[in-house]
């Protein structure tokens, strides 16, 4: 495939992922709307917030807590599994976050936060998880229906933060959410598919094509960095890996002279923290001692917020369009469904 236009990429996106990629700008507000609509209450929670969640539900709540940053008043922390871990109660607010609703882990972690006393929110469009949630009068956050759960990171990432709010752990964002907003609507018709050949998205697929990807991130980028990961998995059906720094420093970096099968992507906040930019400057051209390919990556944005979610929309456009070189269709999933099966 020469070219990645409009009508290249449909020919073999059968689904329109390329179009729910392109309207994170508008889920986004809509977000905002679903939350206050679920008219969850305040809560006093000493504990802070805990996200239960997996794959696409799950990101959202790492996006929010590196949003936040230091501006977090009191713990968030994220739960990918069976076991919500200890020290949830009565003190500490549970959002349940899968989009199917009946992500096994997902339904396990809410029947024990229910059990210890904790407060709960659903995030969700059904499923056991709003059944449960509904028969224990706990607030049900609705997420729109008819798109895979990866697709719905807006949603899960603004339900993440305005929970958060709830819980007196965090400020609410809701101005980053709008500045937000605005920017990936100008970063859509920037790299999507009716821009030139040669614009940042299409250019950085063609630059992966053949290459295994590694993603880094640090500070802001780190759960960005694990986004364009499981984003290359599903969407383009590749091996991709992730890292964060400074910790790919302390091991990762050893392997960079015989990394000539990756291609190794760092992205870069240029609001961040000076030593982690120097240190990610260093480790790009460290890089380049053996790898493939090595990109740098800039954010977008005035806020935390905006700058993550600039860069997620670029992966996500990234993974879609490698898709097309590789003339996958991005939107089944064909081994989780076969795995999930086997599991049942």
């Amino acid at each position: 495939m020469r070219a990645l236009t409009r009508e290249a990429v449909a020919a073999v996106d059968s689904l329109g992922m390329l179009g729910v990629v392109l309207e994170q700008a508008a889920h986004l507000t809509d977000a905002l709307w679903r939350v206050d609509s679920a008219s969850a209450p305040r809560v006093d929670a000493p504990g802070g917030l805990v996200v239960c969640g997996m794959g696409g539900s799950a990101i959202g709540a790492d996006l929010a807590a590196a949003a936040l940053a230091d501006r977090a008043q009191r713990p968030l922390r994220t739960v990918r599994g069976y076991d919500i871990g200890p020290g949830v109660g009565p003190g500490t607010l549970v959002l349940c976050s899968s989009y199917s609703g009946d992500t096994e882990e997902t339904v396990c972690c809410y029947e024990q936060a229910r059990d210890a006393g904790a407060p709960r929110i659903a995030l969700t469009t059904g499923g056991r998880l709003a059944e449960l949630a509904r028969a224990d009068g706990v607030p049900v956050i609705g997420v729109p229906g008819g798109i895979q759960p990866r697709a719905a990171v807006a949603y899960m990432t603004v339900g993440a933060l305005e929970c958060a709010a709830l819980a007196g752990a965090a400020p609410s964002l809701r101005s980053e959410v709008e500045e937000a907003s605005e920017l990936l609507a100008e970063l859509a018709r920037e790299w999507g598919p009716d821009a030139p050949e040669d614009s940042l998205a299409k250019a950085l697929a063609r630059a992966l094509q053949g290459a295994a990807p590694v993603v880094y991130g640090a500070g802001v980028t780190v759960p960005v960095a694990r986004r364009w990961k499981t984003q290359v998995n599903e969407n383009a059906k590749l091996p991709a890996f992730w890292a964060d720094l400074p910790e790919a420093d302390h091991n990762e970096i050893c392997g960079f002279e015989r990394a000539q099968d990756f291609a190794a992507v760092f992205l870069d906040d240029p609001h961040g923290d000076p030593r982690l930019r120097r240190r990610l400057e260093l480790t790009a051209e460290s890089a380049r001692r053996g790898s493939a390919v090595v990109e740098v990556v800039e954010a977008r944005g005035e806020s935390p917020l905006a700058r993550a979610l600039s860069l997620v929309l670029l992966g996500d456009l990234v993974s879609v369009y490698l898709a097309a070189l590789e003339r996958t269709d991005p939107t089944p999933v064909d081994a989780i469904e076969a795995f999930k099966s086997a599991l049942r």
